[in-house]
């Protein structure tokens, strides 16, 4: 049985692609050759990664999704014996999210010993309730065959509401059971880790790629190793993956 897994949330620049790339190399690090596939219309920033060989597939026309493509895209998936990761763009949310509803997918992929695994990104900051608000839509449209994991993304600030985390949130408490795991990103600032950390995603690098970089610093290496090695490890205690 494959997992496919799809990054999915409307709002734009909060992570999802970062969540796809450390998904996909967690993958490869044990072992696995996951299929992975970028359909951002916009920003294929997955797709820029060289080192995890990401197929690029165009889903939407105007703002429409091509039936053609997608129809090839389930066949891709569908036939995989390897788990996939799919990268999607906040511009194709909704049309996205609404024909794997409409179209049955979730149910489809079920009754072919797929598990479909639905990854969305929660922020900090002055996105922190059109992300949670994102994850509460999926969660109610999305049947029961899909489960959910929540990557929380600290960059532009904690992520709390009025005091409260957000596993304390409406939004969260009254979707639980639909929640297999949360990814908790550390918070990463400043000219020793965050930096090192946005200067490897710039690149496109995966954390192996940096890490070989003789030309990169020790403590610049060390720093994305404790980076790799926090991620690698909340990922390893989600046994959704």
């Amino acid at each position: 049985m494959a997992k496919i897994h799809i990054l999915l949330q409307g709002k734009g620049g909060v992570g999802k692609s970062f969540a796809a790339a450390v998904l996909a190399q967690y993958k490869a690090s044990k072992g696995g050759k996951p299929l992975n596939i970028d359909t951002d219309p916009v920003n294929s920033t997955f797709h820029g990664y060289r080192g995890l060989d990401v197929k690029r597939i165009q889903l939407l026309e105007g703002d429409e999704i091509n039936t053609r493509n997608f129809d090839a895209l389930v066949d891709l998936v569908a036939g995989s014996s390897e788990d996939v990761i799919i990268d999607n763009g906040a511009s194709s949310f909704v049309p996205l999210s609404h024909y794997l509803i409409s179209n049955q997918v979730p149910a489809l992929l079920a009754d072919m010993g797929h598990q479909l695994v639905v990854h969305t990104v929660v922020t900090g900051g002055q996105s922190l309730l059109d992300t949670v608000s994102g994850f509460a839509q999926l969660a109610g449209q999305f049947p029961t065959e899909a489960l959910f994991v929540v990557w929380l993304n600290p960059y532009w600030g904690p992520v709390t509401h009025e005091g409260k985390r957000f596993e304390h949130m409406k939004a969260y408490v009254t979707n639980r059971d639909r929640v297999s795991a949360i990814i908790q990103i550390p918070e990463l600032k400043g000219e020793t880790y965050g930096r090192d950390l946005s200067d490897m995603l710039q690149e496109r690098l995966t954390f192996d790629e940096a890490l070989a970089m003789a030309t990169l610093t020790i403590m610049t290496r060390q720093r994305l190793k404790i980076i790799k090695g926090q991620l690698f490890g909340q990922l390893d205690n989600a046994t959704v993956l």
